[in-house]
């Protein structure tokens, strides 16, 4: 159990020590349109990569849509668009997709 912990404390510590090395180096260059373009499209990159990994189950060799992640996705969406704010928004997502997933 420890060790779990200890590892995601060490996990933290290098991701936080990489971005400020990254942050540094970064600081103070001038960087090419095409480079400010890729990085422009990064977040979005992986937020997709985080959703789609979410919504697709494999499940006896099958691969299946996860149906609480789709519904408390399009809630989330749905909430965004409506309250135009981000964290509410996502608890509501959270929330509704628990629900769905244990009635």
């Amino acid at each position: 159990m420890w060790t779990n912990w200890i590892l995601i404390g060490l996990l933290a510590i290098t991701t936080y020590i990489s971005r400020i090395i990254g942050i540094e180096v970064m600081k103070g260059r001038k960087t090419s349109s095409t480079l400010r373009l890729y990085f422009n499209y990064v977040p979005a990159g992986i937020l997709s990569a985080l959703v789609v990994s979410q919504l697709f189950i494999s499940k006896d060799s099958q691969i299946q849509i996860s149906f609480p992640i789709v519904i408390g996705g399009l809630v989330t969406a749905l909430t965004i668009k409506i309250s135009k704010s981000f964290l509410p928004s996502v608890i509501v997502g959270i929330v509704s997709g628990l629900l769905i997933r244990n009635l």
